[in-house]
């Protein structure tokens, strides 16, 4: 086998992306001594007869390559409409509708997705393509039968305890917190009333000490319009707003008012009597 050297730079950095991010349910083994004595292993899909088998697909590289596609074969037997008793596998992608950017991943990626949806109508196997058609249930117990004989071991291949790109993906993902992902809303703060009762009355605030008001008229009234004191139950006298209905107040402003009037009539009466005094001198 002669590969030029471009070839295999490409084969090689190929291989080593496999090895390192393989795809899901896909494997590649190399040879210790051969890069190119290569090996891959498909893992069977759920849900199809071919699910816990394990198998194994054997590349062979030739001078025409990547010209022409490489010879691939199963080493491990199955029962499948589109490969033969020999191990051949009839898929296009190995055929006309090869291209030479097609590489080791496309071929394994295109084998899985043949154990999922097998071909009757271009069979290598023609018991298996027959059985298919006719009679589905015989088919998949014949197929489960022979992937439990030859493709299903007692212990998962060492090669799949390395995650696959997807899973390395998905726990990527999973791992970053929640907190970070998510903003966070302030709540908008919300002051409740507290409840008050009949058997425990509110407490009233502590009033500063004021200085006294000389006793006038004009300082009474005034104290008298701002303020009143308002003899609670327990026997002390506390200062209430004038907004609050109070018959002392309204009563020292009656007698204010009186007073006033009384003092302005008592003027008058007296300039009279001084004005008839001088009209009889005269």
């Amino acid at each position: 086998m002669s590969l030029t050297p471009a070839t295999m730079r490409r084969l090689m950095r190929e291989i080593t992306e496999l090895k390192n991010t393989p795809p899901e349910g896909i494997r590649v083994v190399t040879s210790e001594e051969n890069m190119l004595d290569l090996t891959g292993i498909v893992e069977g899909p759920e849900q199809t007869p071919y699910a816990g088998g394990y198998f194994r697909v054997r590349f062979q590289f030739t001078h025409e390559f990547p010209t022409a596609p490489p010879k691939c074969w199963f080493a491990t037997k199955i029962f499948h409409p589109n490969v033969s008793s020999a191990g051949e596998i009839c898929v296009n992608t190995l055929k006309k509708d090869w291209q030479s950017s097609y590489g080791i991943g496309h071929i394994l990626v295109t084998i899985k997705c043949l154990l999922i949806y097998p071909n009757p109508e271009s069979a290598l196997d023609e018991e298996a393509g027959k059985l298919l058609l006719e009679d589905y249930d015989a088919y998949c117990s014949r197929a489960k039968l022979i992937t439990s004989v030859h493709a299903t071991p007692r212990t998962r291949p060492p090669e799949f305890q390395t995650p696959s790109a997807e899973k390395e993906e998905e726990s990527s993902t999973t791992s970053i917190p929640v907190s970070i992902l998510t903003p966070v809303v302030p709540l908008p703060h919300i002051t409740l009333p507290v409840p008050t009762s009949a058997s425990s009355p509110r407490k009233s605030s502590p009033t500063p000490p004021s200085q006294p008001l000389q006793s006038s008229p004009a300082n009474t009234l005034s104290s008298a319009l701002s303020t009143s004191t308002v003899s609670s139950k327990d026997g002390k006298e506390r200062l209430s707003p004038l907004g609050t209905a109070n018959s002392n107040v309204a009563g020292l402003v009656a007698a204010t008012t009186t007073k006033a009037v009384k003092r302005s009539a008592a003027s008058t009466s007296s300039g009279i009597e001084k004005r008839k005094k001088a009209l009889k001198r005269l």
